[in-house]
């Protein structure tokens, strides 16, 4: 069996979409799973298309997931330059090799000449392609003497390099995950391979580097399947043997029909993208995972079951368990809808497996952030642990320990006006004294000791239960939610439940 080595080639045109992570996460789960390497490489021949600041946005998306790769990560290699931009003379050898061979030819057509063409071809009600019905019509080396287009090189007039597509043949190729295909080369134009400023087309780049790569499987998007039968062509031109080829099914719009794309994350409310991405050219913003606070193994359990399944009921992985059980056999071939609140509840799961003592951790540069000092010390460590283990299984993200939990640290300023309207009668504040009394009493204080007194308070007077813990909740959380109100009053101490409950009654007697 070859060696497998498999490669990540990102162009640097914009930010990396999730269905380009997608695409990089199974290239890794399959060549760590087959125990091969996997290469990353920059595809930046599109100077026109350029994005500053994408290609270390590639990297740094990258990193996040825990993809992490064997090659070029750092320009690192024995197969190396790892960016085509640096790569331009080694291709030159190659489309020499096609032109001596006469698979490929000189075309110094216009783009006006090409216009032209194209609305000649419609007025007669047909469709143009530059191929071998029409080659013999344009202005290229094919309809002309050596001498003529050598000339014209020479006198520096603008051409591209076109690959000569062989006449009236089937092309039979095989995908991993669609099967056999089967194409006439009669339906395919005469390709540019390498561009008017020197640098090559996608089409011979990576034909050209895949090879000299020793790639030994090609697992890309869908929307280069109809690429195949040209770089099976481009293989065979130069007597190369091919790689293996696996072409990725589309991730879905939630609703609707076609691609998932960034205009539906905004629309709709969720990201697209790994990290959040800030278009320098518009100024134009948009939502990253890391950022909305999700876990990367969250991220990457998602993606993976996005157009694939493991064959068992089982949903939430580890990158290990992924690396096991990842099959291009288990891919599907149809189009993955992508669901954005799918992605919250594997979120929520990844959030209940780790430890107290992790969340904690990532809780506490959040908790410093918002009380705007530093909370260092073996006692705030421990009473934000009892704080998260409250709180922890309601919780999705590291951020709602705060959101749901932010009166275990900061006394309430406004109170819920729903819940107060509702809650907070005329005779309200005199029973708060009296519970404040009743509270001032108790000698232990612990939540058992609390719940006993106060019940026994409640039931000697002969009011609801509802009448009074209502009112104390909210003049210690500021609205109806949280944990066990006992064991609030327990965590907030006797002196700060006092203070609180003193608070609400000044403050809420007199609305």
């Amino acid at each position: 069996m070859k060696n497998i080595r498999v490669r990540f080639a990102p162009s640097p045109t914009g930010p990396l979409h999730m269905g380009g992570v997608r695409t990089a996460l199974f290239n890794y789960l399959f060549a760590k799973q087959k125990g091969g390497k996997i290469i990353l490489r920059i595809e930046d021949t599109d100077q026109t298309r350029y994005a500053p600041g994408a290609e270390s946005y590639i990297k740094e998306s990258l990193t996040w997931t825990g993809i992490d790769f064997d090659e070029g990560k750092n320009g690192k290699g024995d197969f190396g330059p790892y960016k085509q931009s640096e790569r331009k003379e080694i291709y030159q050898k190659y489309i020499r090799e096609l032109i001596d061979k006469g698979k490929a030819y000189y075309a110094f057509d216009t783009p006006e000449d090409l216009e032209k063409k194209r609305k000649e071809y419609e007025a007669a009600g047909k469709h143009f392609m530059y191929n071998q019905e029409t080659r013999h019509e344009m202005v290229n080396s094919l309809n002309m003497d050596e001498d003529e287009w050598k000339k014209r090189i020479e006198n520096g007039e603008p051409y591209v390099i076109r690959f000569k597509i062989p006449d009236n043949v089937e092309i039979k190729m095989t995908d991993l995950i669609r099967g056999d295909i089967s194409v006439q080369s009669g339906t395919l134009d005469d390709k540019v391979l390498m561009k008017s400023d020197g640098l090559p087309t996608y089409h011979l780049a990576n034909i050209v580097d895949d090879h000299l790569m020793q790639i030994s499987h090609v697992i890309r998007g869908e929307e280069w399947l109809p690429s195949l039968p040209l770089h099976y062509l481009l293989y065979e031109a130069f007597g190369w043997e091919r790689p293996e080829f696996a072409h990725l099914p589309l991730i879905l719009k939630p609703t609707g029909k076609g691609k998932l794309s960034k205009r539906d994350g905004v629309k709709m409310g969720f990201p697209v993208f790994p990290l959040e991405w800030k278009d320098k050219k518009t100024g134009e913003i948009y939502a990253g995972y890391r950022e909305e606070g999700y876990f990367p193994e969250s991220f990457v359990n998602l993606l993976a079951l996005v157009g694939w399944n493991p064959g068992t009921e089982q949903e939430i992985f580890t990158m290990e368990e992924l690396i096991k059980l990842f099959d291009l056999s288990r891919v599907n071939k149809s189009g993955a809808k992508f669901d954005p609140e799918k992605t919250k509840w594997f979120q929520h799961q990844h959030l209940q497996r780790k430890s107290v003592d992790e969340l904690v951790e990532l809780f506490l540069p959040i908790l410093k952030k918002k009380l705007g000092y530093i909370v260092q010390g073996k006692a705030i460590r421990e009473y934000t642990k009892k704080v998260i283990e409250l709180l922890k299984e309601r919780a999705t993200f590291v951020k709602d320990f705060w959101e749901q939990g932010a009166f275990f640290y900061v006394t309430p300023e406004e109170y819920d006006a729903k819940t107060v309207k509702k809650q907070w009668k005329t005779d309200t504040p005199e029973l708060m004294k009296e519970v404040a009394n009743v509270l001032k009493d108790i000698k232990t204080w612990e939540a058992a000791a609390i719940k006993e007194n106060l019940s026994l308070w409640i039931n000697r007077k002969g009011i609801g239960f509802g009448k009074v813990m209502q009112p104390i909740r909210l003049s210690l959380v500021g609205a109806l939610k949280g944990p066990d109100l006992f064991v609030i009053m327990e965590m907030l101490g006797k002196k700060e439940t006092l203070n609180r409950i003193e608070k609400a009654i000044n403050k809420l007697q007199n609305r």
